[in-house]
């Protein structure tokens, strides 16, 4: 150090000498207010704003009067084929192995021609609407008249991981909040004793790239979505030996807080301890809150037999469906639903043989979904509750291989719908082509699908940020992004 400073010219001593006393000027000159607030909270208030802590999933009021209060995404990942499901293609009946010129791009790559793969059921109309469906799906046919499909969906990626990341956070990298955290961080949560954001997976494991789809990104941990199962224990890893399960340690925890009441008024603005207890109160509470919840006893058998409970193909996601159901009526904020876990035919990934993929999915998944709408709107819960169906990407037109009937990915053109929440019911948006190989009409990035879903919640998408990295990060990005108006009541 000595020979470093000794080499040091008197005119690099004197500049980097100086430079604190300029800083020190500075700082006088500069008002209070500025410099205070370069200090942050967890939920990015600054604390000479909010110097006491305040719970970040404390109910907020939105931008706007909201048309929803809760959403529920149903999350078909591996990527459903549209021309076998929603999106009716009459032009492919007949063309079944015929080869043609047509773009593709998916996990085998670029190709200009392909065989055609003719689609596999029959469709009918539907509905006062008149909607075309896939005898996929008889039972969500029945309720088309409540249902806005969107045909041109697009996405940045052909890939399950980042596809998957994109439809869950705004981005094909991971590092970024999740939808569901938005949610959370936007609006707080109604229930004190339940998480904001709940994800329930498939009975054969979790997607692609697993936590990082409900992770909270850059923001606290405490938007991150928490893991709920359909049977046995509610939420894995809750217990833990400190967590206030006896009156003991329930005393403890009152005069923690009371310690730390006292704490704050002699040190306003040290938040960590009140953040710590009030993890660990979240914790106690979930611990008996969460068993009820997931407790089906108390649904009539009536009600479990709509869902499918009582069968061995849609239980679990019968199960899963009516949870949701239960959640939204105890104030949850953000539901996401996973159908389809692990890889190939695990999911909708139909990359062999398109039939037995299709018919085992979609016949898990039809009456339950098929139920939690009519159930919803029954209870009159569908007009504030926003049901959304989709999966990453769609399917190609071709066959992937030179025999069977797989189908590659497709981010150029596919389907999701939504319903309730202010949604209109019986109608359908934008196109694909003739063989559905890619959207032409009115085409939507993921990015719309995102701001309409936080517009019906009440938020304006283009001003819920959080500042992060010196920007405010938002999850419909930096680009002026608009809900998809024609679709909204």
């Amino acid at each position: 150090m000595t020979k470093n400073f000794c080499n040091r010219t008197r005119r690099e001593f004197l500049w980097q000498a100086g430079g604190g006393f300029t800083g020190l000027a500075m700082a006088g000159m500069l008002d209070k207010s500025f410099l205070n607030g370069q200090e942050t909270t967890a939920d990015g208030s600054a604390r000479w704003q909010n110097p006491r802590w305040q719970n970040p999933l404390a109910s907020k009021p939105p931008h706007f009067a909201p048309k929803a209060k809760s959403v529920i995404f149903l999350f078909m990942y591996g990527g459903p084929s549209h021309m076998d499901t929603f999106d009716y293609k009459p032009a492919m009946i007949g063309m079944d192995n015929k080869t043609i010129e047509v773009k593709t791009f998916g996990r085998g790559g670029h190709k200009n021609t392909g065989r055609i793969v003719e689609p596999r059921w029959k469709f009918k109309q539907h509905g006062a609407c008149g909607k075309w469906v896939s005898e996929l799906f008889p039972n969500v046919a029945t309720c088309v008249d409540d249902i806005a499909f969107l045909h041109s969906m697009t996405a940045d990626s052909p890939i399950h991981g980042s596809a998957m990341l994109q439809m869950n956070s705004g981005k094909i990298q991971s590092g970024s909040p999740c939808l569901g955290s938005w949610v959370n961080y936007g609006l707080g949560s109604e229930n004190e004793n339940m998480p904001g954001f709940v994800v329930m997976l498939d009975g054969s494991g979790g997607p692609i790239s697993g936590p990082k789809n409900w992770a909270s990104g850059y923001m606290p941990a405490t938007y991150q979505g928490v893991v709920i199962r359909s049977e046995g224990t509610a939420i894995l890893d809750l217990k833990r030996p400190d967590a206030m399960s006896d009156p003991a340690q329930r005393r403890m925890l009152d005069s923690l807080r009371t310690y730390n009441e006292s704490h704050e008024m002699a040190h306003p603005g040290n938040s960590q301890l009140a953040a710590r207890i009030a993890s660990y109160e979240l914790a106690y509470k979930m611990q008996s809150t969460a068993p009820e919840t997931v407790d089906l006893s108390q649904e009539s058998e009536e009600t479990k037999k709509l869902y499918g409970v009582d069968k061995k193909s849609t239980r679990y996601f019968g199960r899963q469906c009516l949870m949701a159901r239960r959640l939204v009526e105890r104030g949850v904020r953000f539901i996401q639903i996973y159908s389809g876990g692990a890889h190939n035919d695990s999911n909708w990934d139909a990359h062999g043989d398109l039939v037995a993929n299709h018919t085992k999915h979609a016949g898990e998944t039809d009456q339950p979904v098929a139920a939690l709408l009519k159930d919803l709107k029954q209870r009159g819960l569908l007009d504030e509750t926003l049901v959304v169906w989709g999966g990453e990407f769609g399917r190609q037109p071709t066959a992937e291989y030179a025999e069977g009937t797989g189908r590659d990915h497709n981010a150029y053109g596919f389907t999701m719908w939504m319903a309730g929440g202010g949604i209109k019911g019986g109608m359908s948006f934008g196109k694909t082509d003739e063989l559905g190989a890619e959207a032409v009409e009115d085409r939507l990035h993921v990015r719309r699908v995102h701001a309409t879903i936080l517009h019906q919640l009440g938020l304006d998408p283009n001003q819920l940020a959080y500042f992060y990295g010196g920007l405010d990060q938002r999850l419909v990005g930096v680009k002026d992004t608009q809900p998809i108006h024609q679709i909204i009541a």
